[in-house]
């Protein structure tokens, strides 16, 4: 019997076959003509899919020598065109430069549009673009955020070069942020001439505006501010990356060791000048990948949003309400701060931001956070803490121009009218919250910005609006906890002073009940009466004090029946007289829609009147308790014993 699995069947050889010396008749430069001639020449074929067939789908088999698969390949140079492999056409390879001015292209074209914030169209094209390694993802990153911060100046000097108006905007961008040589090797001679002529003209001859690249509604508002080509300046450069410690879990003495002996020690972490649990650090830092982030240890805060909690000051066990919460950052520092006591309500009218604050409260540790999503600010559920709350954080939404270092597309995605819409809706949110303050409370407004009409002017027009809250100042309570040194009484950071983001706060204080109570508020007539009878207030006092005294053992001896006349020497519970008294003298007003006739119900002159007039009651009332307790004083019938059937028959059912 033949064995068909050892037979080697061949095909026969055809004319042309014979005529070329290969078998089978297969176009040159393709794939099965490859094949065929290295089973001509004897050499072993190798198995299909292994990787050695496809080690030489991606060789040359031109470049190879002597035809073979053992050859090394043709040395050539990087960049170079190359001919496919089986069809023999030329691919053309691109310079690196080349292909990442491109890509910075790409990016820019999405984000000029202003549709959505810079950091999200970056984030969504990484993903589209997912064969991008770290570096590269650094470089577009990092040039597309710098033509954000000078797109005024680079728009300005576009204007003389010539070709794609985007692409000279990358170019310019990448000359600063990656090497002038590698790009100046990738472009053509005209765009070379353009770079020449740039660097001939006097930054110094340009607009201040220009200059420090500001659109004309920011420049309008910060040209009066004190040094505003420095603070510009600041507000142009990249920030360093601000972290804090967990007061809850570890110190920040020896966090710092920690991160100068493993990876963080090459991103230079130091402490911050001004708050005590703040580390700055350069670079950009992959953290999510850090042991520490993961266990809850260390969390991302710039150095002025941590300085908020020290205005706020909670204390354990207080209520506090973080009205504006957003990602819980402060929200996170606030709960550490009072040792996950207490009750702590973040709310914000985002529900998608507060779902991304979860897993940072689960690795805080804390149990005390309660997020709440609102519809708006004037929610039911804000009306359902009126009054309650210790301490309140309004960290309002704002222009964000002093997170113009982090998030410099926000200068050219405002504008004038959208600036009068955030000062209306930050006095509105500031009033609802408000209401939420207990009288001692403490109420703080904050924002990431150095404009005014966000700022001082809204809370003077809040201090204007409501007389109830008085403006404590800011120096003082961080004098204790900070070596930062303020003018007062509001906070104002800036980027070039103090070297954090921009940040405003200002802190308010409620008036406790009874401090807008004059003494002019009495009536002449309680006065009057009081005055005219010295001996009755007298013993009304003296029953008052003994109620103080005695309000734990009320007296069990029967109260002797004396006429109405004789009410201030009659003897009844001192606890009940002080009540009365208290009842007449904090008596609602009544209601004036109702009428009410005289004749049936008569209103007291005065307290002395009031205990009177419950002294009938009290007599009124033992009168009837007598009478009960003469009735319940009768013998009653003995009740019967239950039979012996009935009481098993009870005790099964119990």
């Amino acid at each position: 019997m033949i064995d068909s699995k050892k037979t080697k069947r061949s095909p026969s050889p055809t004319g042309s076959e014979k005529k070329n010396g290969i078998t089978g008749a297969s176009r040159p430069g393709t794939k099965e003509a490859a094949r065929e001639a290295a089973r001509a020449s004897g050499t072993a074929l190798p198995r299909k899919g292994s990787a050695t067939e496809r080690l030489m789908n991606a060789t040359p088999f031109a470049q190879r020598s002597g035809g073979g698969y053992s050859g090394d390949r043709a040395p050539g140079l990087r960049g170079e065109p190359q001919q496919s492999t089986y069809t023999g056409r030329v691919k053309p390879r691109l310079p690196p430069m080349t292909i990442r001015l491109d890509q910075i292209r790409q990016v820019l074209d999405e984000v000029l549009t202003w549709r959505f914030a810079a950091d999200s169209v970056v984030s969504h094209w990484f993903r589209a673009h997912p064969k991008l390694g770290v570096r590269d993802r650094a470089e577009v990153a990092e040039v597309v955020y710098d033509v954000l911060r000078n797109l005024r100046r680079y728009r300005q000097l576009a204007e003389s070069g010539v070709g794609n108006a985007v692409r000279r905007l990358a170019i310019q961008g990448a000359i600063v942020m990656i090497d002038n040589g590698r790009v100046r090797e990738v472009l053509d001679p005209g765009e070379i001439a353009w770079l020449d002529r740039l660097a001939q003209i006097d930054e110094q001859s340009l607009a201040v505006e220009v200059r420090t690249s500001l659109p004309d509604w920011l420049f309008e508002r910060l040209q009066h501010m004190p040094d505003l080509e420095q603070l510009a300046h600041a507000l142009n450069q990249p920030a360093a990356l601000d972290i804090r410690v967990n007061p809850m879990k570890a110190e920040r003495d020896e966090m710092l060791a920690d991160l100068t002996r493993g990876n963080a020690v090459r991103h230079a972490p130091v402490a911050t000048p001004y708050s005590p649990w703040g580390i700055r650090l350069t670079g950009r830092p992959t953290m999510n990948k850090w042991h520490q982030f993961e266990h809850g240890l260390i969390e991302v805060q710039d150095e002025g949003s941590q300085l908020l909690a020290l205005l706020v000051g909670p204390k354990r066990g207080e209520m506090v309400v973080d009205f504006c919460a957003g990602a819980g950052g402060k929200t996170l520092l606030l709960g550490a701060l009072m040792r996950s006591t207490g009750r702590l309500y973040a709310l914000d009218v985002s529900a998608t931001r507060l779902a991304k604050a979860k897993p940072r409260f689960a690795r805080s540790g804390l149990s005390n956070i309660v997020p709440v999503v609102l519809e708006h600010e004037n929610d039911t559920r804000v009306r359902r803490l009126a009054g309650k709350a210790h301490r309140v954080l309004v960290d309002a939404p704002c222009s964000g121009v002093g997170t113009l270092r982090r998030n410099p597309d926000l200068k050219w995605r405002q504008s004038v009218q959208s600036l009068q819409e955030l000062t209306a809706l930050q006095a509105r949110i500031l009033a609802s919250a408000s209401r939420c303050v207990a009288p001692g409370g403490r109420l703080v407004y904050a924002t990431c910005s150095v404009l005014i009409e966000e700022n001082q002017a809204q809370a003077e027009r809040f201090l204007a609006e409501h007389p109830d809250f008085v403006l404590l100042d800011a120096a003082q309570l961080l004098a204790a906890r900070t070596p930062l040194q303020l003018e007062g009484p509001y906070l104002n950071l800036r980027p070039d002073v103090h070297g954090t983001d921009g940040f405003f706060a200002a802190v308010f204080e409620r008036r406790k009940a009874g401090a807008l109570i004059e003494p002019e508020t009495q009536t002449p007539e309680v006065g009057q009466t009081l005055m005219s009878e010295p001996t009755e207030v007298s013993e009304v006092s003296e029953v008052i004090a003994q109620a103080s005294g005695e309000a734990k053992k009320p007296s069990r001896t029967k109260k002797p029946k004396k006429e109405v006349g004789s009410a201030p020497s009659v003897a009844v519970d001192a606890t009940d007289a002080v009540e009365a008294v208290k009842v007449a003298e904090a008596a609602p007003p009544p209601d004036l829609a109702t009428p009410v006739e005289p004749a049936l119900v008569p209103a007291p002159a005065s307290a002395i009147d009031a205990f009177a007039a419950f002294l009938a009651k009290e007599e009124d009332r033992a009168d009837q308790s007598g009478l009960a307790d003469s009735e319940d004083s009768k013998p009653s019938k003995p009740a019967k014993k239950p039979r012996a059937s009935q009481a098993a028959g009870r005790t099964k059912k119990a």
